[in-house]
C-alpha cells in the first residue's frame, strides 16, 4: 500500500509549526523532494534576536489585520525560514514541493517562485488573493490540503 505522502508531510509540518514563537499564528513549512525532507522552517524572529514571546507583538498592539503590513513584524515567515535554511546548508531545492500549514503570502509566493519550487501544499487559508494569482501565473501546482 502506497503511503499518503501529503498527509505524512503535512503531519510533520504541523510539528514544525509547534516551534513557532509568533503570538498570532503558528506556521510551519517543510521542503520535500523525492519524498525526502530537505529543510524546514517556522515563523519567528531572526536567529539570535528576541522573539515576540519576549517583546510582545507590534502588529497586535497596533491592530493590524492579518495579511497586511508585513514589514511591521519582527518575524520571518515559515516558508522564508525553510528557504533560508536550505541556502545556509547548501541544499538544492529546485523542483521541490513546499508543505505549509498556511497558504503562503505574496512575499513568500515570490520567493517560492524564484526558488524553483514546483508544487505547494497548504492547509489553512490566508487573506492574500495576489499570492494565488501569482502561483497560477507561474504554473506552480497549488493544492489546499484537507485532513483525511
Amino acid at each position: 500500500m502506497r503511503p499518503d505522502w501529503d498527509q505524512y508531510f503535512m503531519d510533520i509540518t504541523k510539528v514544525v509549526a509547534s516551534r513557532s514563537t509568533c503570538l498570532r499564528r503558528r506556521v510551519g513549512a517543510v521542503l520535500v523532494k523525492d519524498n525526502h525532507i530537505l529543510a524546514s522552517g517556522y515563523n519567528g524572529a531572526p536567529s539570535g534576536l528576541k522573539h515576540c514571546l519576549e517583546t510582545g507583538c507590534l502588529r497586535r498592539e497596533q491592530g493590524i489585520p492579518s495579511g497586511q503590513r508585513h514589514e511591521l513584524c519582527r518575524g520571518l515567515h515559515a516558508e522564508q525560514n525553510a528557504l533560508l535554511q536550505a541556502a545556509v546548508h547548501g541544499v538544492a531545492i529546485k523542483g521541490a514541493t513546499l508543505y505549509s500549514t498556511t497558504q503562503p503570502c505574496v512575499l513568500c509566493a515570490k520567493m517560492i517562485i524564484n526558488a524553483g519550487i514546483k508544487r505547494v501544499v497548504f492547509a489553512g487559508d490566508y487573506p492574500d488573493e495576489l499570492s494565488l494569482e501569482m502561483f497560477k501565473e507561474a504554473g506552480i501546482e497549488l493544492v489546499q490540503f484537507h485532513a483525511r
